[in-house]
């Protein structure tokens, strides 16, 4: 029998259905309000592969290296042809199709047609989002559908994560759902206690149409927590809903269309909705036994439920393992901002003390600098002039130089603490460090010459201090920025603005996710290329493109994959040629007396064609892979002329600029003055980098130690642009974005919160803080409204 009603269907089914069915059929048997629907099963697919003789060649097709995307695209391309290029038995098509012949009810009925592996929506694995799911199908597509299905279960995102997961290819079966389309007029998800610390705390978020929206992230829910017992709503939160996703009178398909100007910032659900979403999740949560995920809707004022599956979240606090929901409220390992000590003159400082008791030589201050990393660490001084002295880099010692390099990262994993010469909050040491949660100290000016080789210290990378001796000799407790820096409450503030983080390296993805954020604002590929050692044209003339591309795609990849589907936002090459001349192969970089106001950014891509070209194509190929919640980012860009460009080469590698999301930075007065015709080249999102912007405005190079007290990312002229680019983007449908880093500033919080910015991205370690002055100024401005 090739088909089972879900009214047959039970949770011990998992083998035979797969995960979703099986979670559907128990809530059906439950009494549960499920839309009624049938199972393709698990052994027909597997029957399907087998008689067709296609399982020896498909199992082995998946004998690759995944780190190898050539690979990985050739192993999903041969699954896909043998299992689409098969035909169904005659005698199996035909009971699908009666089956869904008797669900239309003398009308031809729509149906979704879900993916329902056996190795999804398990306690210790979210697999879902990885296979395929169609909407609003009818008879003539059903067949071709299912088998769609079926060879998702091969798409380069699942054979990739099941060899990640350690899950046999030839042991995972697919099962196919095939249920009634719930034609919703509004939907969403639930979560039947609260995802991070399982709190009787019922999480409701909503949206306008199907629920599609919501799960894949294109739109900003509506949220309501509300106390499970009681029912009593604590808290809304009402989002500008911009989109939505609906089915199309005269078609019947899904088409995602703008949600009228009344609706979108009207209240998605009343209190008797909410009532009733509680009442079925109580009665969810009490028939497993376990905290539940829900996907639920409303249709002409019936509440049905689309699928359930257990929260992974709460017994792993930090949540990074649940890649199924966007901008998941995870967050327990979330840091604050480090409270930066300003250097003092930046001199060795020898022989100060910091008022430690009694003047004992282990309480001597020998250098201050900038506290770049929150933490306080003890360890031996290991003094890196050359990168051959990297190996010497021991775990748990404190990295002393001058600077540090992208080709310091792996011994910057090593290390407890990093002290440099030079650098400020800006600095490589200090963006690194504090996503890697190494406590720092930066712009010393002479740890190099004052610390010696071996010598134990104790560096605070709050105070910005480095002492003599250890911190236990004094009494003082040492500690790392997760722990140290761990809020008292990991629940997430709701906002309707989204905050995002920055994410510089991609070792640093799991520690950014488990912020909590609603993605990533900005991913620097730069890091990654200068990592390598090598100019990028070196790179391609000593391997050849296809390495360098990988390169690029296995550290975006660890990105995308880690925060799937919250979106993340990669800035393709944005390196001054200083950086570059470093490098092997950088002798023939030019000699810039100003690299910052150089041959850099999009100016670079678009003179360095063949370069620009390989990036595209990692980003193509990642696309391809499955990665829809990638989206291209462009630096320095001046005008509409820069866009053109820049489009006219993404096209020519294959990337269609009419589906992938992509957008600018606004970097310089110039773009931020034509940011509508660059709206009007289909740019999705405008992203301020705060830092250029404000240094090519006030004409204040922000390393210059002499005019340094004259960078302001909030003076009137700044503001005045970022403010006239937010109202723009607002009339244009354009998003908008903050990345550099005044994100992480009260005061420039409040002010884009109250020009209404679409998202604001801040470091790893200031995540928590301002998404609670967002929450607080939204708050305001709601009761400001009011009153």
């Amino acid at each position: 029998m090739a088909v089972l009603w879900l009214d047959d269907v039970s949770a011990g089914d998992l083998e035979t259905v797969g995960g979703k069915a099986a979670s559907l059929g128990e809530l059906t048997g439950a009494g549960l309000p499920v839309p009624p629907g049938f199972v393709v099963t698990a052994g027909t697919y597997r029957t399907f592969i087998e008689e067709a003789g296609i399982d020896e060649e498909l199992f082995a097709a998946m004998e690759i290296d995944p780190e190898d995307s050539a690979e990985l695209k050739a192993a999903a391309e041969t699954a896909h042809d043998l299992i689409l290029g098969t035909d169904l038995p005659d005698s199996v098509a035909d009971e699908i199709l009666e089956a869904y012949r008797t669900m239309g009810e003398g009308a031809e009925a729509f149906v979704a047609v879900r993916s329902s592996a056996t190795a999804e929506d398990l306690p210790d694995a979210s697999f879902a989002g990885q296979q395929e799911t169609f909407l609003n199908v009818r008879e003539d597509a059903l067949i071709q559908r299912v088998k769609e299905c079926w060879a998702s279960l091969f798409s380069q995102r699942a054979i990739y994560y099941r060899q990640q997961k350690g899950f046999p290819h030839d042991e995972v079966d697919i099962a196919v759902v095939v249920q009634r389309m719930v034609d919703a007029d509004e939907s969403g998800v639930m979560f039947t206690s609260h995802p991070s610390t399982g709190e009787p705390q019922i999480i409701i978020e909503a949206a306008w149409g199907l629920g599609e929206a919501v799960v894949s992230g294109s739109v900003s829910p509506d949220n309501y927590v509300v106390d499970r017992e009681t029912a009593d709503v604590e808290e809304v939160t009402v989002a500008d809903k911009k989109l939505m996703m609906e089915k199309d009178a005269e078609t019947g398909e899904t088409v995602e269309r703008e949600v009228p100007d009344d609706r979108r910032e009207q209240r998605v659900l009343s209190d008797g909705e909410i009532e009733r979403l509680v009442e079925l999740g109580r009665k969810v949560e009490d028939h497993y036994g376990d905290p539940q995920d829900v996907e639920w809707a409303i249709y002409d004022g019936d509440v049905y439920m689309l699928q359930s599956r257990p929260i992974t979240t709460i017994s792993d606090p930090a949540g990074v393992d649940d890649r199924d929901r966007q901008g998941d409220p995870a967050g327990e390992a979330a840091s604050t901002p480090s409270t930066a000590a300003a250097a003092a003159g930046g001199a060795n400082g020898t022989g100060a003390t910091d008022g430690g008791a009694g003047g004992s030589g282990d309480d001597e201050v020998l250098l201050r600098g900038l506290g770049a990393s929150p933490g306080i660490v003890s360890g031996a001084v290991r003094i890196v002039t050359k990168l051959d002295h990297l190996d010497q880099v021991a775990e748990g010692d404190v990295i002393v130089t001058e600077m540090t390099m992208p080709d310091m990262v792996p011994a910057m994993k090593r290390a407890d603490g990093i002290v440099t010469d030079e650098g400020g909050m800006t600095s490589h040491a200090a963006i690194v460090s504090r996503e890697l949660g190494v406590p720092a100290v930066v712009g010393t000016g002479s740890a190099t010459r004052t610390l010696q080789d071996g010598q134990t210290v104790t560096i605070d990378g709050d105070k910005g201090t480095i002492r003599r001796g250890s911190a236990a000799e004094r009494g003082v407790e040492e500690h790392e920025p997760v722990e140290a820096m761990r809020p008292e409450t990991p629940v997430k503030p709701m906002t309707a603005t989204e905050v995002k983080v920055n994410v510089s390296i991609p070792e640093a993805a799991e520690r950014a996710a488990a912020t909590g954020a609603d993605g990533v604002g900005l991913l620097r590929i730069e890091h990654m290329v200068l990592s390598l050692g090598k100019t990028p044209a070196k790179v391609i003339a000593d391997r050849g493109a296809d390495a360098y591309v990988q390169e690029l795609v296995d550290g975006i990849r660890t990105v995308a994959e880690e925060f799937y589907p919250r979106p993340v936002r990669a800035r393709t090459l944005d390196a001054p040629t200083d950086e570059f001349r470093d490098l092997e192969g950088g002798e023939d970089e030019p000699d810039e007396h100003n690299p910052m106001l150089g041959w850099r950014g999009v100016r670079r891509s678009l003179d360095k064609t063949d370069v620009f070209e390989k990036e595209l194509r990692a980003f193509q190929e990642l696309w391809e892979m499955g990665y829809d919640n990638l989206e291209l980012m462009l630096p320095l860009v001046n005008d509409a002329e820069d866009v053109r460009g820049a489009k006219s080469i993404m096209r020519d590698v294959g990337i269609d600029v009419d589906k992938q999301r992509w957008g600018v930075m606004i970097e310089t007065p110039a773009s931020a003055l034509s940011i509508e015709e660059m709206a009007a080249e289909g740019i999705d999102f405008a992203s301020f980098g705060t830092n250029d912007l404000t240094q090519y405005t006030l004409a204040v190079d922000r390393n210059n130690s002499n005019v340094a007290d004259r960078f302001d990312e909030l003076h009137p002229a700044v503001l005045e642009l970022i403010a006239e680019v937010v109202g723009t983007c607002r009339e244009l449908d354009v998003d908008t974005s903050i990345c550099g880093q005044a994100a992480s500033k009260p005061a420039m919080v409040d002010f884009l919160v109250e020009e209404g910015i679409t998202s604001i991205s801040a470091n790893i370690d200031a995540v928590r803080d301002v998404q609670h002055e967002v929450k607080r100024t939204e708050q305001k401005l709601v009761l400001d409204s009011v009153r």
